[in-house]
């Protein structure tokens, strides 16, 4: 999750050639070309794909959506599938680089998502036209038990200098900028100057006492006790709960972002019913659960939810949790070009203080 102007230098990881297909990535008869974030599909899914339907799958992976984004409208690989976030949704939308799906060849996804993820979805994509849930989540606050004193409920943690180089915050101007805002009261998709200079401000205040700004990172630092509070989106929070029993997360009172990824066709995709056959696959619900159980990012088909064994993950509160117990929740918007480039020059300004 999730993912929005990560820090210039991340490295885009390579195609992973599976289930035999070494060749780039151009549309051919018989195969279906992926774009995914990394480490969000069980491989055995692919190979299964693959045996069940004949069709060859060519996999690419991305870590942020800005880094997806630029390659895709440059058309250099023809993908058919990809799995942006909701706001990115909405962007690809508005500029015209996604196919409508045809639903009739979806059934797994028309009979297995559930109706409240259509719901939130239509936020981004009104119609339920373009876009599939894929994974959901909250973005809230990891700490370690053992290294803080008192319960957590606020962003202001952030900015207690008693956690001075104990702090891990998320290397994305979307989501810092959220907290920025968020604990001053505002919308995290706020376009309103002064808001944002407030959010600036408070961000290169907390500078001092971050100990690192980080992406995937922040999962591996808590697990070691590599720091005591760190922001972290509810997927990473449950695995590292898993190994780490020290580690609690907790949706702050001031508010935090929802989001969704959901798998999507682009408009011009060379293989665009091998890419409705791949989506249906992935929404069968033994294949929805191999997904969940390996990546731990909560699911919204409802089916492979009822599959899962173990009930305290099938009622966790950080898997599933009930929305309506907390308030000021939000999705992130496209806010337009001008946007992008407002907040993109004061993310500058805070990694350059």
């Amino acid at each position: 999750m999730k993912k929005w102007f990560a820090m210039a230098g991340l490295c885009m990881a390579s195609v992973l050639a599976l289930g035999g297909c070494g060749n780039s990535a151009s549309g051919k008869n018989g195969q279906v070309i992926v774009y995914n974030w990394g480490e969000y599909l069980d491989p055995e899914t692919i190979t299964m794909f693959e045996e069940e339907t004949g069709i060859r799958v060519v996999y690419d992976e991305f870590e942020t959506n800005e880094i997806m984004y630029p390659k895709v409208e440059a058309g250099a690989t023809s993908y058919d599938v990809i799995c942006p976030s909701d706001y990115m949704i909405q962007k690809m939308i508005a500029n015209d680089m996604l196919a409508e799906l045809n639903f009739d060849h979806l059934p797994h996804a028309k009979a297995n998502i559930g109706q409240q993820y259509w719901e939130q979805s239509r936020e981004f994509d009104p119609e339920n036209k373009y876009s599939v849930p894929y994974c959901w989540g909250t973005v809230g606050i990891l700490y370690n038990k053992t290294m803080v004193e008192e319960p957590i409920d606020s962003w202001s943690v952030l900015w207690d200098e008693a956690y001075k180089d104990n702090i891990l915050m998320q290397d994305s101007v979307r989501d810092a900028f959220m907290v920025g805002l968020k604990l001053n009261g505002y919308s995290m998709n706020s376009t309103d100057a002064a808001q944002l200079e407030i959010a600036k401000n408070a961000l290169i205040q907390q500078k001092p006492l971050v100990q690192a700004y980080v992406i995937d990172q922040v999962r591996d630092k808590m697990i070691g006790n590599e720091a005591a509070i760190g922001v972290i989106y509810s997927g990473e929070a449950i695995y590292t709960q898993r190994e780490n029993p020290d580690l609690e997360y907790v949706i702050p009172k001031e508010g935090t972002n929802v989001w969704i990824d959901s798998w999507v066709i682009t408009k011009d995709a060379p293989n665009k019913e091998n890419a409705e056959a791949f989506i249906n696959f992935m929404c069968r619900p033994d294949i929805a659960l191999m997904n969940f159980e390996y990546i731990t990012y909560s699911t919204p088909n409802d089916a492979a939810r009822e599959l899962i064994e173990d009930e305290d993950i099938r009622y966790s509160e950080i898997a599933f949790p009930d929305l309506k117990q907390y308030a000021n929740l939000e999705t992130f918007q496209y806010l337009g070009p001008e946007a992008d480039e407002m907040y993109n020059e004061l993310w500058k300004e805070v990694k350059s203080e």
